[in-house]
């Protein structure tokens, strides 16, 4: 099969999966719906297409060849929209969808962060036209995006088989894998950013003890940045989580320039609500999104570390103050 993808979706991961592909000596057309974006990539060597129309033609060539499409888009209704019918702010040619350039054996991977119901549905949709839907739960942020990420896959084993070589292009050495029939990746990744909430909830309320306990009980303040270099070199709780929050407060000690307030892409919501239904206790995510929740009215410093952590990781916006 050629190496060559259609990408869809050209935003701070997508924009670093691309340049890691084409490092990789993979052939892409890229599009988006706004054209500085794609005249940006092509600058770096991706093939630029500006509409759907344009970007299956220079993917089959002159022949019908095989397409393969990875979606990096956000999750909910823009994927229904650009799969289905597009939306307004789609609407850069004629009023086409994906779907309607799909032809039979085409691959369309979804690497965002979709839920896994809507991706078992789209699945079924699509195998209408003979299409094959994967779905990819993309981990490590705009740095594993760019260097090698995290990749569990769902959906047809053959498939998989088929287009493996992609997934190993793409992910850090042993970071990829089949995780079973449409669905299962993005329920994978589901949980593992439910995971992530409660990892980062427990490292910022720590950090908002030491930041404000410690005057009282010591009689100085602590240097948190440095307390982190001291974790990040053999503690326990060493992780990406501690080194990325260790580089924020080495930037910004006290975090005076970030609000507090952090949002939340569904994910822990959707994962506490599998919780309920298979009845296992759920404690530590429920109260890292509940505590999200609180940010709309108070402020924390632990949730002015969290926000700050996933500025870090991922390049979610923060509440500048």
């Amino acid at each position: 099969m050629s190496q060559k993808i259609g990408f869809i979706g050209l935003g701070r991961m997508g924009n670093a999966m691309v340049e890691h592909m084409l490092e990789k000596g993979i052939e892409v057309v890229a599009y988006n719906r706004t054209k500085e974006k794609v005249d940006e990539i092509a600058r770096e060597g991706a093939t630029p297409a500006y509409s759907l129309k344009e970007m299956f033609e220079k993917l089959r060539g002159e022949g019908n060849e095989r397409a393969i499409i990875w979606l990096m888009i956000k999750s909910g209704d823009p994927v229904d929209q650009l799969l289905f019918a597009l939306a307004d702010g789609w609407k850069k040619m004629e009023e086409e969808s994906l779907s309607d350039f799909l032809h039979e054996g085409d691959i369309v991977i979804d690497g965002g962060n979709s839920y896994y119901k809507d991706t078992k549905r789209r699945a079924g949709l699509l195998k209408e036209k003979g299409v094959h839907f994967m779905d990819c739960g993309t981990s490590g942020g705009i740095q594993g995006a760019r260097h090698g990420a995290c990749l569990m896959v769902g959906g047809e084993k053959d498939v998989y088989d088929e287009i493996e070589w992609l997934y190993r292009s793409l992910a850090q050495e042993n970071g990829y894998g089949y995780m079973g029939a449409n669905g299962s990746g993005h329920y994978v990744k589901m949980v593992h950013n439910a995971i992530e909430y409660g990892m980062m909830q427990s490292i910022a309320e720590g950090l908002d003890l030491l930041e404000t306990g410690a005057q009282d009980s010591l009689g100085n303040p602590l240097q948190l940045a440095e307390v982190l270099r001291v974790w990040n070199h053999g503690s326990i709780v060493e992780s990406y989580l501690t080194r990325i929050t260790e580089h924020a407060l080495t930037v910004d000690p006290h975090l005076n320039q970030i609000g507090d307030r952090v949002d939340d892409n569904g994910e822990g919501a959707w994962t506490i609500l599998e919780a309920i239904s298979a009845k296992i206790p759920f404690l530590t995510v429920a109260h890292a999104l509940f505590m999200r929740y609180t940010t709309r009215r108070d402020e924390s410093f632990a949730m002015k570390v969290v926000a700050a952590q996933r500025n870090e990781f991922g390049g979610h916006e923060v509440e500048k103050k």
